[in-house]
C-alpha cells in the first residue's frame, strides 16, 4: 500500500514550492477527489450526511480507503504545523491558546492514524501485509510523537519516536532505504535529540542507542516482527545495556596535529568512525585494482567524501546547538568542538583534493599525456589479419582534443587551489606555522602544474614564447615548493591520494620542468633563427624594389638612396575604372556599332541649355 511513500512524497512535493498552509490546501483538494472516487462525497447543494466509519471490508474491496484515511490524518497534521509556523515567526511568540489548538489538531491526526492501524491490523479481513501494518504503526507513532512533543511530555515523546525509528530502520533493510533515511534524518532524529536533551541525556549517547533503550519491549508481537526483519536492531541494545557502553564502538577522542581532544557529540563520533571505515575500504579497493581507469578510481572516493561531509555536518549542528544554548566561545566544550571542526573539515578537503589528483592522471598530470583515439575493431577480419584483429589501433589526438584535455586539467587545478585556500581559512591553521608552511608548498606545487598545462596549450597553438615564459614561471614555483617541503613524509603519494604531496613528487616535477624549460628555449631559439632568415630574405627581395614603391613600409634596415626611383621607367599596366570605357563608348565609332551618331548630329536635336539660376531668367 506504500503508506510511507505517499506521506513523504506528498510532503516533499508540497513543501518544495510552498509552506504548510499550501500543503493543507492541497490535501483538502486531494481528499475531495478521493471521496469522489469512492462515491461518498457530498454533492453540490446536497443534504449533508454523516460519514460512515471505514471498515476492514472496505479496505479489502478498495485500497483507496487507506489513502482517504492517510489524507485526513495528514490534513490535520499540516494544519497544526501551519499554525505553529505562523506563531513561531511572529513577534509575540506562541500563546497557550494556539498551543492548545495545535495539540488538538495533532490529536485528531493521531486518532485517524490509529484508526488506520486498527483496520489494517485485522489482516485476514483487510488483506494487508505485515509490511503495511508496520508502516501504519510507524506512522501512527510518528504523529503521536509530534503531539507529545508539542505537549512537552518528553518521555512519551521519545518512546513514540523510538518506535517509529526502530520500525523504519528495520524496513529500510527490505527496500526503499532513501525514503526512510530522509524521514529519519529530517524529522525523527532531531526530535529525539531535543527530547533527550530535555531529559538530561548526555550528548555522547547516540540517537540509535536512545531509540533502542526507549523502545517498548512489552509488545511481544511488535518485537517479533522487528526481529524477523532485522534481528540486530534490538539485540545491539541488549548487549550495550549489559556492557554499559554509550556508543557503538565509536571513537571517543580525535587527534589533530598531535593534540587529542574529546569528541563532544555522539553523532560526530559515529560519523568519524564511518570515515575510518570508508578509508580502509578505499585503501583495499585501490590495492586490489591498481590498473583502474582514473574515473573509476575517482568514483571510489565517493563513499569517503560522503562520510567526511556527514562528520562536518554533525560538527556544525553541535556547534549551533551550543550557540543556541548561550554557551560562550571560551567554554571548554566549544573549544573542543572548534578543534574538531577544523579536523573534520581538513579531512574532507584533503580527500577532495585527492580525488582531483586522481582525475588529473599519472603523477598529478605532469607528463605530457593526452590519451589516444582508438579505432573500432573490424567485425569480419581477413584471415591474414587474425593475429592483429583483436588489437586496437591507436592514433594521436587532434589539436582541439589536446586543448580540451588541458582545459580539464586546468579546471581541476583551479578547484584544488580553491580547496587549499579554504583550508588556510580554517580556525587555528594560520597560527600553526608548520602547517601553514606545508600548505604554502602544496599551493605552489599545484600552481606550478597549472602553469605547466597552460604553457603546453600555448605550445600546441604555436605560441612558444608564451609557453617558455609560463614554464619558467612554473619552474620557479616548483623550486619554492621544494624548499618548503624539506624533511616531509616521503610516502605521502601512496594510494589513496589525499592533499599531502611528498618531496619526491615535487622533485620529479622539478626535473621535468627543467627539461621542458631547456627544450622550449631551444625551440624559441630555432624559431628566432628561422624568423631572422625570413627577414633577411625578405629584405634582400625588397632591396631590388625602388623606394617610391615601398613608402607604406618602414625601412628597418635603412634607406638605399641609390634606388629611389626606376629610371627610365618601364611600361606597366595601369588599372582603369570601367566608367572611362562607358564614356568612350559614346564618342568612338566602333565597327558594327548600329545607331551611332556623332556629337554634331546629336547636338541638333538637343534643346538649348537653360540660363540663369536653376533655369529661371532670360535666355
Amino acid at each position: 500500500m506504500e503508506i510511507t511513500s505517499i506521506v513523504v512524497q506528498g510532503r516533499d512535493q508540497a513543501l518544495l514550492y510552498g509552506d504548510y498552509s499550501t500543503y493543507h490546501s492541497q490535501l483538502a483538494k486531494r481528499l475531495l477527489n478521493s471521496r469522489k472516487k469512492l462515491g461518498i462525497a457530498t454533492k453540490n447543494r446536497g443534504k449533508f450526511q454523516k460519514k460512515k466509519d471505514v471498515t476492514p471490508e472496505d479496505v479489502a474491496g478498495n485500497h483507496e480507503y487507506v489513502r482517504l484515511l492517510l489524507l485526513a490524518s495528514e490534513r490535520a497534521w499540516a494544519q497544526a504545523m501551519s499554525i505553529k509556523s505562523a506563531h513561531t515567526t511572529g513577534q509575540k511568540g506562541m500563546s497557550s491558546r494556539a498551543r492548545s489548538h495545535i495539540v488538538s489538531r495533532l490529536g485528531r491526526a493521531a486518532a485517524t492514524a490509529q484508526q488506520l492501524l486498527d483496520i489494517l491490523s485485522q489482516r485476514q479481513v483487510s488483506g494487508a501485509s505485515s509490511t503495511d501494518v508496520l508502516e501504519a504503526r510507524a506512522y501512527a507513532s510518528l504523529i503521536r510523537g509530534s503531539m507529545q512533543f508539542e505537549k512537552h511530555a518528553w518521555e512519551p515523546c521519545v518512546e513514540h519516536y523510538a518506535v517509529a525509528r526502530v520500525i523504519y530502520g528495520a524496513l529500510s533493510t527490505a527496500g526503499q532505504e532513501q525514503v526512510f533515511k530522509d524521514l529519519l534524518s529530517d524529522t525523527i532524529d532531531p526530535s529525539i535529540r531535543y527530547a533527550a536533551y530535555q531529559l538530561r541525556t548526555p550528548r555522547t549517547v547516540p540517537i540509535p542507542t536512545i531509540a533502542r533503550q526507549a523502545f517498548p519491549r512489552a509488545d511481544g508481537d511488535l518485537v517479533r516482527e522487528i526481529n524477523e526483519l532485522d534481528g540486530s536492531l534490538l539485540a545491539e541494545a541488549d548487549d550495550m545495556s549489559k556492557a554499559g557502553s554509550t556508543a557503538d564502538g565509536a571513537p571517543k577522542t580525535l587527534t589533530w596535529r598531535e593534540r587529542q581532544v574529546q569528541i563532544e557529540d555522539a553523532q560526530i563520533s559515529l560519523a568519524w568512525a564511518s570515515v575510518g571505515e570508508a578509508k580502509s575500504r578505499l585503501t583495499q579497493a585501490l590495492a586490489k585494482a591498481k590498473e583502474m581507469h582514473p574515473y573509476k578510481v575517482a568514483a571510489a572516493y565517493d563513499e569517503i567524501l560522503t562520510a567526511t561531509q556527514d562528520a562536518v555536518d554533525a560538527t556544525k549542528q553541535a556547534i549551533d546547538e551550543l550557540k543556541g544554548e548561550g554557551v560562550a566561545q571560551s567554554d571548554a566544550r566549544m573549544q573542543r568542538l572548534q578543534i574538531t571542526r577544523t579536523a573534520v573539515n581538513y579531512e574532507m578537503i584533503s580527500w577532495r583534493i585527492g580525488r582531483n589528483r586522481v582525475l588529473t592522471g599519472r603523477d598529478d598530470g605532469a607528463p605530457d599525456e593526452y590519451g589516444s583515439l582508438r579505432r573500432k575493431k573490424r567485425r569480419n577480419p581477413a584471415p591474414s589479419d587474425e593475429a592483429e584483429a583483436g588489437k586496437e589501433r591507436e592514433r594521436d589526438l587532434p589539436r582541439s582534443k589536446k586543448l580540451a584535455k588541458l582545459k580539464e586539467k586546468v579546471a581541476l587545478y583551479d578547484g584544488t587551489l580553491q580547496n587549499l585556500q579554504s583550508v588556510k581559512e580554517l580556525p587555528g591553521v594560520a597560527a600553526d606555522e608548520g602547517l601553514a608552511t606545508k600548505l604554502d608548498a602544496f599551493d605552489k606545487y599545484f600552481a606550478s602544474l597549472k602553469a605547466l598545462s597552460i604553457g603546453r596549450s600555448h605550445a600546441i597553438v604555436g605560441q612558444f614564447v608564451n609557453a617558455l615564459a609560463l614554464i619558467d614561471y612554473a619552474f620557479k614555483l616548483c623550486e619554492g615548493a621544494a624548499s618548503r617541503l624539506v624533511g616531509s613524509d616521503d610516502d605521502a603519494d601512496e594510494l589513496p591520494l589525499s592533499m599531502d604531496v611528498s618531496p619526491n613528487a615535487v622533485n620529479s616535477l622539478g626535473t621535468l620542468l627543467r627539461g621542458e624549460l631547456q627544450r622550449h628555449r631551444a625551440i624559441v631559439h630555432l624559431n628566432n633563427l628561422r624568423q631572422e632568415e625570413k627577414d633577411s630574405n625578405k629584405s634582400e627581395r625588397l632591396a631590388s624594389v625602388p623606394l617610391i614603391e615601398r613608402l607604406h613600409e618602414y625601412p628597418a634596415h635603412g634607406v638605399d638612396f641609390t634606388n629611389l626611383v626606376e629610371l627610365p621607367p618601364k611600361p606597366r599596366l595601369i588599372p582603369v575604372k570601367p566608367i572611362f570605357l562607358d564614356v568612350a563608348w559614346n564618342y568612338i565609332d566602333y565597327p558594327g556599332k548600329s545607331g551611332a551618331s556623332s556629337p554634331a548630329a546629336t547636338s541638333e536635336h538637343t534643346p538649348p541649355p537653360k540660363r540663369g539660376w536653376f533655369g529661371f531668367g532670360r535666355s
